[in-house]
């Protein structure tokens, strides 16, 4: 059976949404015959920024990617911190640059899911998936929620949690919370889920 490329395609600035992504990756590689890359988009601020906003290196394992590499997928995971409610502008400045393969319609039918990181309750953990299913939409891509299918862990009422139906989340808080095992194990979740579905699309 032929390989499954899924793409997981992020940014972090803090390093949150980076360390979902590298779960998500372990859950679509837990898949057979499935190849989970990760990828980082570009940066948009400079140097000096990012030194102000006392920002970590970016993970130097994980590469950039160009707009055209997308076609090369199978299917995709595509994570961002959210900013008032919308994905973080890096990501959409991504986006914005990937009008040639829209115009040739390159991603129509290829499965995308999608995760976050946001600060507090009222920070978007639905709202920012939902306001980024736009992107998939004009591309034709097929958005691949989680729903419930996490089962038990999608109704913890006992610790804060992050993620919906939408897809995987985490809370960052004023920075200094990370993610936790029941976030990661959704993290997880969606990476093999998505890889899953995306290995049934194709074959």
């Amino acid at each position: 059976m032929t390989t499954t490329k899924i793409y997981i395609v992020y940014y972090s600035l803090y390093g949150h949404v980076e360390t979902m992504a590298r779960e998500i990756q372990r859950g679509a590689n837990a898949v057979q015959d499935v190849e989970a890359t990760l990828w980082q988009v570009p940066e948009t601020l400079s140097n000096l920024i990012l030194q102000k906003m006392k920002a970590p290196p970016k993970a130097d394992d994980v590469p950039e990617i160009k707009p055209e590499q997308l076609s090369e997928a199978d299917g995709f995971v595509f994570g961002f911190p959210s900013r008032f409610g919308v994905m973080a502008a890096q990501c959409k400045a991504f986006f914005d640059a990937t009008h040639e393969l829209w115009e040739t319609q390159a991603l129509a039918g290829k499965p995308a899911g999608i995760f976050w990181s946001t600060g507090f309750h009222g920070g978007g953990q639905e709202l920012t998936a939902l306001t980024a299913v736009t992107q998939l939409a004009h591309h034709g891509m097929i958005y691949v929620p989680i729903g419930y299918s996490f089962g038990s862990g999608m109704f913890e009422m006992n610790e804060v949690k992050g993620g919906s139906p939408y897809g995987a989340g985490t809370y960052a808080a004023d920075g200094s919370r990370e993610p936790t095992e029941l976030e990661l194990k959704q993290a997880f979740y969606q990476g093999k889920y998505v890889a899953e579905m995306a290995k049934k699309l194709k074959h």
